[in-house]
C-alpha cells in the first residue's frame, strides 16, 4: 500500500495549476508572466518586479542539508502553518475523515480541521503532560488520517521520546501519517526524526525558522516527508509561497555566519531557561513550573490571572494558556535575553498572591 492512498482521491487525480515559472525557465527577456518590466523603488537588485521560483532552489538545497533528507523530500512554505493546512486539505475528507491530537497543543492543528470540516479525535496528555502512545492508538479510527505530535510540546514544553515516535509511526503504517511537529527541537536535548523517513513513509515532519533561527517575520517553514507526499502538496500548494526578501533573509540566516549566530543565541536560551526554571520554582505564588526542552516555561500559579495582570501592568506579555485543559493556572513565559528574564523575576519577586499585590 502507498502512503498515498491515504490522501484524497480527487487530490490526486486533479490537474494541478501551471504558474509561468513552472512551464518555462532560462531566456533573458521575460514577457510570459504579466509582469512590470521595472523593479520597484528601493529594490536594491533582489527583483522583486518579477515572481519568484515556487521552491527556490538555492534554499531547498539550504534546508535539505540543514535537515539531513533529499530535496525531493522537503516542501518549503509560509511558516509550518501552510503546510499544517495543506496536510489536512490533502488527506481528509470534509465531513468523513479526521486527525488526532493529544490537547493541550498547538491550536492550528484544531483550527486546519475545522476550516476543512475534518473531525478532532483528542486524546489529552497525561496529568504529567506527556503523551500515552497506547491511548493514541486505542482512540484511532478509520477515519484519523492524520495523526499530529508536537514536540517538544508548545504550551507544556515536554518532548515525546523517539522510542514512542518510532513505535507510532510502525503502528499507523497503511492507517494514518504520523506528523511530528518539531517547531522546537533546537531547544531540547533529543534531536530530529527526520531520519525516520526513508524507513517510514507514512512519518511526516515540520520545522520552522520561526524559533531557534530567529526567523518570525520571515514565514519560512517546511515539511520533510516521503518524496510522494511532497510532490503531492506541491499540486495545491499556491503558486508562489515564498516572497523574495524572505528567501533573501533564510539564506543570510542559513549561511556559515548565520548558523554561529543561531547557535550561540541557543546555548543562551538554553542556560537561561534552567536559570528560570529554577529561580521561578522559588519565588511566593508559584505553584509549579513545568519541566521544559523548549524555548519558554509553562508556569503554575495560585492566581494566574492576578499574576498575569502584574506582569502586564509592567510592560510584559506573556501568553495566558488557562484555556487550554490541565492548565487552568498556568502561564506561558518565553525565554528572553538575560535581561528581559531578570524583569520577570524581578515583578514577580516579593508578590503577595493571596492578595494579588506586592
Amino acid at each position: 500500500m502507498s502512503v498515498l492512498d491515504l490522501a484524497r482521491p480527487e487530490i490526486r487525480a486533479m490537474q494541478p495549476y501551471s504558474s509561468a515559472r513552472m512551464e518555462a525557465s532560462g531566456g533573458e527577456v521575460f514577457l510570459n508572466a504579466n509582469e512590470s518590466a521595472w523593479a520597484p523603488v528601493g529594490d536594491d537588485g533582489l527583483g522583486c518586479n518579477r515572481y519568484p521560483e515556487p521552491q527556490p532552489a538555492t534554499l531547498i538545497d539550504a534546508l535539505a542539508a540543514l535537515y539531513g533528507v533529499q530535496r525531493e523530500q522537503l516542501l518549503v512554505g509560509r511558516g509550518s502553518d501552510e503546510a499544517i493546512d495543506l496536510l489536512v486539505r490533502a488527506f481528509c475528507r470534509a465531513g468523513r475523515d479526521a486527525i488526532l491530537i493529544q490537547p493541550p497543543t498547538f491550536g492550528m492543528y484544531a483550527v486546519c480541521a475545522r476550516v476543512q470540516d475534518a473531525g478532532i479525535v483528542e486524546v489529552p496528555l497525561t496529568a504529567d503532560a506527556t503523551l500515552d502512545a497506547d491511548a493514541v492508538l486505542a482512540a484511532l479510527t478509520p477515519a484519523v488520517k492524520l495523526v499530529f505530535i508536537c514536540t517538544p510540546n508548545n504550551p507544556t514544553g515536554q518532548p515525546v521520546p523517539r522510542t514512542d515516535l518510532e513505535r507510532l509511526a510502525r503502528a499507523l503504517a497503511g492507517r494514518a501519517l504520523l506528523v511530528v511537529d518539531e517547531a522546537y527541537v533546537e531547544f531540547a536535548d533529543e534531536g530530529s526524526v527526520a531520519d525516520l523517513i526513508d524507513r517510514y513513509d507514512n512519518l511526516a515532519v515540520l520545522r520552522t525558522l520561526s524559533k531557534a533561527w530567529a526567523l518570525a517575520g520571515v514565514r519560512i517553514g517546511s515539511l520533510l516527508a516521503n518524496a510522494d507526499v511532497i510532490a503531492l502538496l506541491r499540486r495545491i500548494m499556491a503558486p508562489y509561497p515564498l516572497p523574495l526578501p524572505s528567501v533573501d533573509a533564510a539564506l543570510l540566516a542559513l549561511s556559515g555566519w548565520g548558523q554561529a549566530n543561531a547557535r550561540e543565541h541557543l546555548a543562551v536560551v538554553r542556560a537561561e531557561r534552567a536559570r528560570m526554571r529554577e529561580a521561578l520554582r522559588r519565588l511566593p505564588g508559584v505553584r509549579d513550573v513545568l519541566p521544559s526542552q523548549a524555548n519558554f516555561l509553562a508556569v503554575r500559579f495560585d492566581d494566574a490571572g492576578a499574576a498575569y495582570r502584574r506582569l502586564l501592568a509592567a510592560g510584559i506579555v506573556v501568553r495566558d494558556v488557562r484555556r487550554y485543559p490541565n492548565l487552568g493556572d498556568a502561564l506561558r513565559i518565553t525565554i528572553g535575553t538575560p535581561a528581559e528574564n531578570d524583569r520577570v523575576l524581578a515583578v514577580l519577586d516579593g508578590w503577595d498572591a493571596a492578595e494579588g499585590s506586592a
